[in-house]
């Protein structure tokens, strides 16, 4: 079983990032929720984007670096939207990362430096997410996966950003039992 380290999207560590982490812990897996955010959970993204202004992306990041601190080398970075710069910082930065699951982001490798051609990786995103395809993410995806060894993009029909939290009002049952599953199978090899 993977050991997981999951970080949440803007509007915080929400009842539905909980529940996406207990279906992986219900498989087996160890899931790791740090709060970024410190126990704030907004109501709409944009408020929430709003907070994340404040604090600052490196800020962010830093606390998702600082979150793994005492944990073992060999995790696996899953990040939510906003959750995916820590994630993808860690899994190109911290030796020994096991794999990468970006869901409703990316950001271009060459932001933390190259990806490490071991680690394997998978995002994830509705293909008429407008954050998604217009904010650069899908270029940056598409990169990303050419650039790995082991790399994958997965599609989702549908325009919902935050599509696989069932706490907010975007969720997709559908895609995100798609999720879940290409999820599970791809902690399943790790």
């Amino acid at each position: 079983m993977a050991e997981v380290v999951l970080f949440h999207h803007a509007q915080g560590l929400t009842p539905g990032v909980r529940a996406f982490a207990d279906e992986l812990r219900g498989e087996g897996h160890t899931v790791h929720t740090p709060d970024l955010y410190d126990g704030h959970i907004f109501d709409s993204l944009e408020a929430g984007l709003a907070y994340s202004d404040r604090i600052g992306v490196e800020e962010i990041i830093e606390r998702g670096a600082r979150a793994v601190t005492d944990a073992p080398a060999e995790l696996v970075y899953v990040g939510f939207s906003l959750g995916v710069l820590p994630a993808q910082k860690l899994a190109q930065t911290r030796p020994g990362a096991r794999g990468a699951v970006f869901v409703h982001s990316c950001v271009p490798s060459s932001y933390f430096g190259s990806w490490p051609s071991p680690v394997p990786v998978r995002v994830h995103a509705m293909e008429a997410d407008r954050l998604f395809t217009d904010e650069g993410d899908a270029d940056a995806a598409r990169a990303l996966v050419d650039e790995a060894a082991d790399g994958e993009l997965y599609l989702y029909p549908g325009d919902q950003h935050l599509f696989a939290d069932s706490s907010l009002p975007s969720y997709d049952a559908g895609g995100a039992a798609l999720l879940l599953d290409r999820t599970l199978a791809f902690l399943g090899s790790r």
